[in-house]
This record gives C-alpha cells, structure tokens and sequence, in this order.
C-alpha cells in the first residue's frame, strides 16, 4: 500500500516537472528572445537609435539649413524618425560615405542603415535586411545636347559610365551594359560633376534622385532607355543575428506602408529642397562649422604629435636596442602606410577590437595624432642629431645629466632648426585633415560635400572649400614666419 502511494508521488511529480518544462519557456519566449538579441538589448540601454546614412541622395536624405538650423531631412530620415518613435528611442544621424556604411554597421558604430539601400546576394551574406519600403527605378542621365544619341542601352556599350561606389547602379553598369568603363565614385555629386564637365557620357542614378539633380541643373537630362532589370527594393540593413530589431523595424516599416506614408515622406523632402536665400546665407553654417573643427583636428594633430614623437625621437637615439627597435619600426610603419587606411583602422578598431564606442570626431584625432607622431619624430631627431656634438660633451663635463642637457642644452636649439619644418607639418596636417571625412567628421570637406548633396551645385562648394583652406595655411604660414623671424633675433 505504501509502495502504492510513493509510487503515485513519484507520477505527480514527473507530470508537474514535465508540464512545467512545457509552460515556463511559452511565459518566458519573449524574454528569451530579447535575451538572444544583444544588439536590441544595448539599443534599449543606450535609449538611442544610431542610423547610419549618406546624406547627399535628396530626396531620399540630405541636409538642410532653414533659419540658421541644421537638419537632416528626406524620406529615409523621416522613416527612421518612425521606427525611433515606435520603439521609445532618441535618433542620432551618422552621416558618412556610402561605401563605409555596411563597415560601421558591421563593427557596432550604428545600429542600421537607411540609406536606399537593395538588398542584393552579397550584402545578404553580410547583413540582414528588413521588408522592403518602397521601390525605385534606375535611370541614366546624359547632356541634353546628347540625348538623342542614346536610343538603347546598346549605344552605352564601351562608354563611360559614373556610378556611386558599392551601389546598385554600379553593379548595373557593369552588367547591363556591355564593356562599360565604370568610374566609380565615392558621392553622388562627384558623379554630376563628372558628367558636366565631360569625363564621362553617362551617369546611372535612382530616378527619384536623378529628377531632384536635373531640377538644379537643367543642361542634364534622361537618356530614353530602360535597363532589363526590373526596380529594386529599398530596405533597412541590420546586424546579422538580430531578430528582435528585425521585428521592430519590420512592423514599423508595415505602419509606413499600410498607411501610405511614403508619399507624405516625399512631400517633406520636396519642401526641404526649396530654396530659401543666396548660396551663402544658406549654407554659411556649414563652412564655418568645418573652419571650427578642421582647425581643432590640426591643432590637436601637432600639438600632441609633437609630444609623442618627441617620446620616439629620443627612443630612436637611445642605446638601449628594444626602445630603439620599438620606436624604428612604429615610424617605419605610420610613414609607410596611408593616412586613409589608418583612420579607418583607427574608426572602426576600437569599437571591433577594443569595444570602446567612440564618436568619429575623436577617431579623427587619434588618427591625426598617430599619423604626425611619426613624422615629427623624424624632424625632432633630425633637429637633435643636427647640434653639434661638441655641446653634449661640454654639458656633461659639467655635470649636467643626460636629461639635464637634453632639456636645457640640446632640446631648445633643435627647436629653433625644427621650426620651420613643424610649420610646413601644421600646413600639411590642415590639408590632410580632409581625409577624415569619410567616417563622418565635420570639417570643411565633410561640409562642403554635405554642401553639394543639399544644393545640388557639385562645384561651388569645391570652390569654396579649396578658398578656406587656401586662407587657413596662408595664415598659418605668416605666423610661423612671424615666429622664425623673432628665433633669428638671437643670432
């Protein structure tokens, strides 16, 4: 009997355990879920949504000035406004080049991409994307005088074409149209420019964008022909592996749809284009916004630059042979590799490999004073070798230790023959600091592109970039001189 009732405690308890094996993971499926989405889980911690786009494609997003204030405006702007509201997240806009987006999404710099991006066989094996939001026709975009050369697709045989680099334009110029010679490029206005001033006969360009560019620049128009293929999704990239982020801009992107909102998208973006003011009312905020920050770049470039490489100048000469390898073989290679590979390096590393989230602007810094660490380190040795030895001897039959000398002794004379090579490296650093505009840094390149994408003119802000950079290491070169002049007194 007793055997009986332990044998029935035994059954309840295995049924419980087994019902409750069942139950508890349906009332925790959605706990689980967000559990399994590391990516949706840190966007909920931060409270921000981090969406990468180039904004240089109105109507679809580009940058605008109404009343001194800058925004970010167009379709794709407006629909990640949505998919922020929906989720209870603040939105923050990273501008940067197209061809360095799936990188920054890919290294956690943003969450996802807007930018009217298609999904094609190999961005899917790099990311996931959403529901497509609405779909765009390609178009090709020739001088007016022109058009009726081109009659079919087979007429662009062996011509040259202009695309934006890693696009879908790109890809069709290469496969629709027979011995193509692509040019491609980094922006959209490059590509306008290109073809206005003859170094290519066509440009393939999202019809949408293509009529906003042809409204500004009425010596362009549309070739009357039609690709084979049919138009292209435009979806939201996101990270591989993010199923809950994927359902929320998925049901987002079925609000937009089920309630037609594209077309009210396009009527904010066509109100945005307006003209309001001259060239410089409107976007005089943007280049003095790039003056600000291309002059903070330089100055922390050389200042901190010149600290550094004063540390691996003096490891270079010491005797001690690690500290002279170590110090050998980081100058051999910062002076041996491209500026540009470094900020990458540096923009999308630290976030890759270090886990540190850092703002692009920072990343421009570090770069800047890596890449002037190198080459002051040369001039400061070069600078020291260039006193006579005969002063070292005499400071340390003094007394004077080797600290001693090099502070009070050595180091203020190799300064005085430096300077006019420090000046040349501050011009050059002004110059080079151009190059971080690819990961979204503010100075004048990044505006004067932003510039371009907003105006539609591919020139005038080109004009007015190179006339600012001109006066900036005008300047600067009649202040350093200013300053050798004064050194020379002594003389």
């Amino acid at each position: 009997m007793i055997q009986h009732k332990a044998l029935n405690i035994i059954k309840v308890f295995i049924c419980t355990v087994f019902l409750l094996g069942i139950i508890l993971p349906l009332f925790n499926l959605k706990a689980n879920a967000e559990a399994q989405d590391p990516v949706w889980e840190k966007i909920k911690q931060r409270g921000e949504l981090r969406v990468g786009l180039s904004a240089d494609y109105a109507p679809y997003e580009f940058e605008s000035s109404k009343n001194g204030k800058r925004e970010y405006v167009g379709i794709d702007v407006e629909l990640a406004k949505k998919i922020a509201k929906d989720n209870h997240l603040k939105l923050k806009i990273e501008n940067m080049s197209f061809d360095s987006l799936l990188g920054a999404l890919k290294t956690g710099k943003i969450d996802m991409i807007i930018s009217g991006m298609t999904p094609t066989p190999e961005r899917k094996k790099e990311v996931d994307f959403s529901d497509f939001y609405m779909k765009s026709g390609q178009s090709i975009i020739v001088k007016k005088t022109e058009i009726d050369k081109y009659k079919s697709l087979r007429d662009f045989d062996n011509k040259r074409i202009a695309a934006q680099k890693q696009t879908t334009q790109e890809q069709l110029a290469k496969t629709e149209i027979e011995n193509a010679d692509v040019h491609s490029l980094t922006r959209l206005p490059e590509a306008i420019m290109s073809l206005k001033s003859g170094k290519v006969d066509g440009a393939i360009i999202e019809r949408p964008v293509a009529e906003a560019y042809l409204q500004q620049n009425p010596e362009l128009g549309f070739a009357k022909v039609k690709f084979h293929e049919p138009d292209k999704d435009n979806s939201i990239a996101i990270p591989k592996n993010a199923p809950v982020l994927l359902a929320q801009v998925n049901k987002s992107v079925k609000d937009v749809k089920d309630q037609n909102l594209i077309p009210k998208y396009k009527d904010i973006a066509a109100q945005s284009m307006e003209e309001e003011g001259n060239f410089f009312t409107k976007y005089g905020s943007f280049f003095l916004t790039g003056i600000k920050n291309t002059i903070l770049i330089s100055i922390v470039g050389v200042v901190f630059g010149a600290l550094f490489g004063a540390f691996f100048a003096l490891m270079k000469l010491s005797s001690i042979k690690p500290l002279k390898w170590l110090a050998s073989v980081y100058i051999e290679f910062i002076r041996g590799t491209p500026l540009l590979v470094q900020v990458f390096l540096v923009f999308f590393g630290t976030t890759a490999v270090l886990g540190w989230d850092i703002s692009a602007l920072i990343c421009g810094m570090i770069a800047m004073v890596i890449n002037c660490a190198a080459y002051i380190a040369e001039i400061i040795r070069a600078g020291i070798n260039a006193v006579d030895k005969g002063q070292t001897e005499a400071a340390r039959s003094l007394g004077l230790s080797y600290g001693q000398t090099m502070k009070t002794i050595i180091l203020p004379q190799a300064i005085k023959n430096i300077l006019p090579a420090l000046g040349n490296e501050f011009v050059t650093v002004i110059k080079e600091s151009s190059i971080v505009s690819v990961i979204g840094v503010s100075e004048i390149m990044f505006n004067a592109q932003v510039v371009q994408g907003a105006s539609f003119d591919p020139f005038t802000p080109l004009l007015v970039a190179a006339i600012l950079y001109f006066v900036l290491t005008f300047v600067l070169s009649r202040v350093m001189n200013f300053f050798e002049g004064r050194m020379k007194v002594s003389d």
